[in-house]
């Protein structure tokens, strides 16, 4: 059996979903633009009272507090506990900075180099770990291994991952200097950036003519791709299509269903209700509706969005799910824009599959339950949920 498709799976979809769980957590919803509400009125904590206790602590930090302290920082923190106040994880702050990289995950396209980096921190280095396809970091010198000690002549020894990335990434047509430790040797390497797009989806015709199809989140961009692996597949005339939703986080909940679309028949995709009972349906016209069995692989890491599609799946028994239950997460965010370029990231509904479960803290069951065996996969690079994927289509075939 090819394994191709399950070690792209962990080399690069599991550091995907641990950014989205981090940085995106879930489902969004709607993008608005607001200015400051109820100006000229004192509302909630908004008093000044609280205003000036606000700036009397705020005062005891600047002047007591053993280390500098900028007045944004203070400023950022009230917004971010305001939010954290309501204890849901999902309903967060974005400075204007983290609102721009927040934006280009959900579209999926950012400026850089197309390598993928992990922390070393025994080494105190941001290392290679992965690179696309087709990016300027796959027509360089640059190796996967390669330890990132310079850039741009600044050492980034004990930087955070986070540091190191922004330092990399930049305007498309500019050049970043690349200074890399290969074996205990040093050599610079000077890439020009560009707009790289995140591979979302890949494809790959395993034996029996079984399309075998991984999605690791749900951007922008991931319908076009997952069209283009269904025309494939359309193309190697398929007789199955295993979609493996593992380890995908979730995402946009336009493009879930957008994709849905293309698979799914006639009938409710998903519908929301928020605290007020109003309710906002998504539906399928039925006009893609896949003609060929489907296998659906999910487990603890298929979180939101893969737990739209994978829901309406089972609803509609149009596929079998295989692996472990799913994350659980059926709620919906949305994102509010202020005029500086910051936002918050509200929870402002519940979601339902179609027929009318809401799986928000509970998950999607597997139809048939395999769990990962870790040690088969390091041991012989074999993929046991895979495999029984495989060998439910091929009964079903």
């Amino acid at each position: 059996m090819n394994n191709k498709g399950k070690i792209k799976y962990f080399s690069l979809g599991l550091l995907v979903a641990t950014l989205w769980f981090l940085v995106l957590g879930g489902i969004i919803l709607l993008i608005s633009s607001i200015g400051f509400l109820h100006k000229g009125k004192q509302v909630g904590a908004v008093t000044d009272q609280n205003v000036e206790k606000m700036t009397y602590f705020q005062e005891l930090l600047k002047t007591y507090y053993y280390e500098d302290v900028t007045e944004e920082e203070l400023a950022d923190g009230v917004l971010y506990g305001l939010m954290e106040t309501v204890g849901d994880p999902y309903t967060c702050y974005y400075s204007a900075e983290e609102m721009e990289d927040l934006t280009a995950d959900i579209e999926g396209i950012f400026h850089g180099i197309g390598a993928y980096l992990e922390m070393d921190y025994d080494a105190g280095y941001a290392k290679i770990s992965g690179i696309i396809e087709g990016t300027p970091a796959s027509q360089s010198d640059i190796k996967v291994g390669d330890y990132v000690v310079k850039v741009d002549g600044v050492d980034t020894y004990e930087m955070t991952l986070t540091d190191v990335v922004a330092m990399i990434r930049g305007d498309a047509g500019t050049q970043v200097v690349l200074t890399l430790n290969r074996g205990g040797e040093e050599l610079e390497v000077t890439v020009t950036r560009q707009n790289i797009e995140t591979p979302t989806v890949e494809y790959e015709l395993l034996e029996n003519d079984i399309a075998y199809i991984t999605v690791t989140e749900f951007d922008d961009i991931t319908p076009a791709q997952f069209s283009e692996a269904l025309t494939q597949m359309e193309t190697d005339n398929a007789k199955g299509l295993i979609l493996d939703l593992r380890g995908n986080p979730g995402g946009s909940l336009a493009a879930v269903v957008e994709m849905c679309e293309m698979i799914l028949p006639e009938g409710m995709i998903v519908y929301t209700e928020d605290k007020y009972g109003q309710r906002s349906e998504y539906r399928c016209k039925g006009e893609n509706e896949l003609d060929i069995p489907m296998v659906v692989l999910i487990d603890g890491g298929s979180a939101s969005a893969s737990e739209i599609m994978a829901g309406a799946i089972k609803d509609y028994g149009t596929g079998t799910l295989v692996g472990t239950t799913t994350y659980g997460k059926g709620v919906v965010q949305k994102i509010f824009t202020y005029e500086d370029g910051s936002a918050a990231k509200i929870t402002v509904s519940k979601y339902y599959t179609p027929n009318g479960y809401n799986i928000h803290g509970v998950g999607i069951e597997p139809d048939v339950e395999v769990e990962f065996d870790a040690d088969l996969y390091l041991d012989e690079e074999r993929d046991n949920q895979l495999e029984k994927a495989i060998e439910v289509m091929n009964e079903k075939l």
